[in-house]
């Protein structure tokens, strides 16, 4: 049996961090978006799907493109993470009302598309989320893997999502070494 056709998700790593508790998030945001750099790079070099899922800033208006560079043109944090995670040509995006990533939007039409299988998830926050968009993609069946470095979140929420993730089987939770070596 062949391995299935995996898919990195980017969740939510477009932001102006103007939500409660941002402060909180931004240094480790800006540490996860170097991991998934390494990630997203692994994933082009092998002809994977690189599919950024994103809060719409409950603007209805703006789209993919203008969100980033809204995020490219904030200093601080905002800036920093767009810079080093700027979509590639070929890479797809997705924008979402709510928590999870497959909540309204077509992400579940696009990876059926795709033939994915498999997904990695990343971005931010564990505790919100890559939380709920894990439970939503292990109730749609997906081999679903977190990886633990290319999450940000809060303190001891962050653990705990993370843990909860791993002990209820609702995703694997792997070092980006040990993803890597796979």
């Amino acid at each position: 049996m062949s391995q299935p056709t995996p898919a990195l998700l980017i969740i939510d790593m477009f932001t102006l961090f103007d939500f409660p508790d941002a402060d909180q998030v931004k240094p480790n945001a800006l540490k996860a978006a170097g991991q998934i750099a390494v990630l997203a790079r692994r994933f082009r070099e092998r002809g994977n799907p690189v599919i950024y899922v994103n809060d719409n800033f409950a603007n209805w208006q703006m789209d993919f493109k203008e969100l980033v560079s809204l995020c490219l043109a904030t200093e601080g944090e905002s800036s920093a993470i767009a810079e080093v995670l700027q979509p590639h040509l070929g890479d797809y995006f997705v924008l979402k009302p709510k928590h999870s990533a497959f909540l309204a939007t077509p992400l579940s039409v696009l990876l059926a598309k795709l033939g994915v299988r498999e997904l990695v998830i990343t971005g931010m926050t564990a505790e919100s989320c890559i939380a709920a968009t894990c439970f939503d993609s292990n109730a749609r069946e997906y081999q679903t893997t977190v990886v633990q470095e290319a999450v940000a979140g809060i303190g001891s929420r962050r653990t705990t999502a993370l843990r909860l993730l791993d002990d209820s089987k609702a995703a694997r939770v792997l070092k980006l070494a040990s993803y890597l070596r796979r």
